[in-house]
């Protein structure tokens, strides 16, 4: 093969590829959510609250940022369509996870919101590879949810830095687990029903 053309071939290689993982700026604020959650963790384990809320909050800013300068710039893309909605997952699965070992909420919360989140992932995984076209654009309710859960960790965070007794936000867990369940119950009807459609 000429020179010219091995060359060629990999300059539409490159491209292919950027246009399969484009790193943007919303993509790469997400990518950097996912890369707090190790320091995340690792604040939590070591008792750091302090610094594990400011981490938590970070990573909430760029939850907020990335959506709104992709809807501003118009840099939306099919990657980051799912890479954000995935990197909420892990922030959050992490967190209660971590969050249920220091017992710093109750196990069956967490229980209740890694459930969910592993069946709405192992759900649009099966989807991608049996190429079935599944909506996985958030609704209002799974916002709402997101929302719930943050906001939990992070009074949870506040509570612990200042060593109060987690207990105080019994009402905005019931809230965040009735939320949690019935945002968890929608998606899984809803990707059933579009399972079932034609696929054209």
């Amino acid at each position: 093969m000429p020179k010219d053309s091995r060359a060629w071939e990999a300059m539409e290689n490159r491209q292919s590829a950027t246009s399969a993982f484009p790193l943007n700026i919303p993509n790469s604020l997400t990518i950097l959510r996912i890369l707090l959650i190790p320091v995340l963790v690792g604040f939590l384990v070591y008792g750091h609250y302090s610094y594990a809320l400011v981490t938590l909050l970070i990573a909430a800013l760029t939850d907020g940022l990335d959506g709104t300068i992709a809807r501003l710039a118009n840099q939306r893309t099919q990657f980051g369509a799912y890479l954000d909605p995935l990197a909420d997952k892990l922030l959050l699965m992490s967190a209660f996870v971590t969050f249920a070992i220091l017992d710093l909420v109750p196990v069956w919360s967490v229980i209740l919101v890694v459930s969910r989140d592993a069946i709405l992932l192992t759900g649009t995984l099966l989807a991608r590879l049996t190429e079935t076209r599944v909506d996985v654009s958030p609704t209002m309710l799974g916002k709402a949810t997101t929302f719930a859960q943050l906001l939990y960790i992070i009074l949870t965070l506040v509570l612990a830095s200042r060593q109060l007794d987690p207990v105080l936000l019994s009402p905005l867990l019931y809230l965040m687990s009735a939320l949690t369940f019935t945002s968890g119950f929608y998606y899984i009807v809803r990707g059933v029903r579009q399972s079932s459609l034609p696929q054209g």
